[in-house]
This record gives structure tokens, sequence and C-alpha cells, in this order.
């Protein structure tokens, strides 16, 4: 078992099942001496991707309680976009503040970009919807998958919400401020009533480090 990264609230280990030797993600969360809402925010979590099963999230297969700890045992994928961001310049022999100019990283960031566009949709027109509210390069996985031919998949709902597509979130949280910032929306950071727009911002703060844009210039 090694320490592969951190979400909302909890570790995540890769780890290798002793009977069938496959790998997985478990995110382990110290479940016990977190608030009364931190606890609903991690059950959330849970319950978002139980129900979200398709090739467009990372599975979840079980979780548990064990030793005041919450465990939630998901698909393992082997790398996310922020790696990918990190050695895109090193493999294409540039620098990371320089624009693409190669036509194969083009392809492959359209692609990545695409990919993550129908795993939002996805989301968007579930039922109900769902808001993710921390879309991430952390938050997005990489992970090829020959079935469905596609690579890219979300993981990390511990802010994910409920919400009416023709209005706002009616949850809670539809005032509070959540999300990374960098890649949260105006309305978001502010505090004031947003709805799955504020996802398509957060898209756009991604788009600008995939291509190497600066779109505010």
């Amino acid at each position: 078992m090694s320490a592969i990264g951190s979400g909302s609230f909890g570790t995540v280990f890769k780890v290798k099942h002793r009977l069938d030797d496959k790998i997985y993600a478990v995110k382990r969360v110290l479940f016990g001496d977190f608030s009364e809402e931190k606890k609903q925010k991690i059950l959330k979590e849970v319950q978002s991707l139980a129900k979200l099963d398709s090739e467009y999230v990372v599975k979840y297969y079980h979780s548990w309680l064990e030793s005041n700890h919450l465990f939630i045992q998901m698909e393992f994928c082997s790398q996310s976009l922020k790696s990918i961001l990190k050695d895109k310049p090193i493999v294409f022999e540039r620098q990371p503040e320089d624009q693409i100019n190669d036509v194969f990283e083009y392809f492959i960031s359209c692609e990545i970009f695409k990919e993550l566009l129908e795993c939002v949709q996805y989301l968007h027109s579930s039922d109900p919807p769902v808001i993710h509210r921390d879309l991430k390069p952390e938050n997005i996985l990489i992970n090829v998958n020959i079935k469905y031919n596609r690579c890219v998949k979300l993981c990390d709902f511990g802010l994910a919400t409920d919400h009416n597509i023709d209005g706002h979130t009616d949850s809670r949280y539809t005032h509070s401020v959540c999300g990374t910032f960098g890649y949260m929306a105006p309305e978001v950071l502010t505090g004031k009533r947003y709805n799955h727009k504020s996802d398509i911002f957060s898209l756009h703060a991604i788009g600008e480090h995939l291509f190497s844009f600066d779109f505010q210039a």
C-alpha cells in the first residue's frame, strides 16, 4: 500500500487485493473526529460515486467503516491531468510558458479536452443533474479504456451537489464558497447564487493550462 495523493478530507492509497491481485485506489478518511457537517460531505461523496456508474467517472466498488476511519474503494487510474500538464512541455521539448507549436501535442490536448467536456456533460445531464464544484487537474484522471475508446474520468465528488439545470442549486451550499482558487467561478468566489455554469468556468481555466493559452491577454 502506498499513498498516491489527497482529496477532499482524505488520503488516497494504491493497494493490491490479496485474493485477485487487482490494483485499486482506496480513500481513507479519519471519520470519527470530524464535525457533523464534514461527515455529511464525506457521505455525500460516497453516495455520488455510487449513483454515477459510468465510464465518465471513476468507478466506485465498496465502502466501509473501520477503526474510526471511512474507507472508499475505487478504480485505480495511473495518472491525473495534473501530472500530464507537468510532463507535456518536457515531452514536446518546450518551455512551460510557451504556447503549443507541435501538431501532435495539440491533437492530444484536443482529445483530452473533448473527453473532459463529455464527462461534465454527463454530470449535468444526470437525473438529478450534478454540479461537480471542484473541477481542477488533480480531479481529472487519465486511464486508457479500450472498451469505451476513451481515457478521461472525473473523481473527488466531496463538493458535488444536485441542482435544477433550469435554475440555481437548491442545496444548502447555494451561497457557499467552495472549490479551488483559480478554478472557481466569480459567482462562487463571491458567495452569490450559482448553477451548473460554475463548472463551465472551471473548464475554461483548465483549458488555459491544457492549451498553454492566456485567454485574458
